[in-house]
């Protein structure tokens, strides 16, 4: 129990200073220090650094392929299922909106092409996911033909802009995301856009 314990001590030690200093910027002895462990440990649980954000990564990935999975098996509608999507996957962003942040900036940068050529891998099985749950709903009537690429990179476009440069839709109001029920109420409003989005986009004309 104290293994496991002290591994995801180091795991969420890391993902906080990751999403504070980025990736670069956060030291093996910064997180073994705000883990209370050592750098040791560090390197008999995950090898690396590069270790410990790919396991973060690979984690933070697989829950939510387990998420679309439950929402694809479930017994819904097209529909149903892609507006349950695009809230769990706007939730889960703008609710840690520092490490989504430092991930975008360093899945651009070219430092290290093996370790994020790996993580866009994976992310992009789960993008094709959703993907079929579209291309389901067209061949069976239930959506009218788009392109589904592009309409999938709109959503998550969407959600991550938010998160990234949230002013962008806040300017003007008081609302202010780093404050816990303002976030609740910018992220209600990003999934009814969303979801009102996919309604009128896929509904069948008549």
């Amino acid at each position: 129990m104290e293994k496991i314990d002290k591994r995801a001590n180091i795991l969420e030690a890391a993902e906080k200073l990751f999403s504070e200093l980025g990736y670069e910027g956060a030291s093996t002895r910064q997180i073994a220090k705000e883990a209370g462990a050592n750098m040791a440990m560090i390197n008999y649980y995950f090898g690396s650094k590069e270790g410990v954000f790919m396991e973060i990564m690979t984690l933070r990935i697989q829950s939510f392929k387990d998420e679309l999975n439950r929402i694809n098996n479930d017994n819904l509608t097209g529909m149903e299922k892609l507006l349950k999507v695009v809230e769990g996957y706007a939730k889960r962003i703008l609710c840690n909106r520092a490490f989504h942040k430092m991930m975008h900036r360093e899945l651009s940068l070219p430092q290290r092409p093996e370790m994020f050529d790996t993580i866009k891998n994976a992310m992009a099985e789960n993008m094709l996911v959703i993907e079929r749950i579209i291309v389901n709903g067209i061949e069976d009537g239930s959506f009218r033909p788009v392109d589904v690429r592009m309409l999938i990179a709109t959503i998550m476009g969407t959600i991550s802009n938010v998160a990234i440069s949230p002013s962008k839709i806040t300017s003007g109001t008081v609302l202010d995301i780093e404050k816990k029920a303002d976030r609740k109420i910018i992220t209600e409003r990003l999934i009814n856009h969303l979801q009102d989005l996919f309604i009128t986009y896929l509904t069948p004309k008549k």
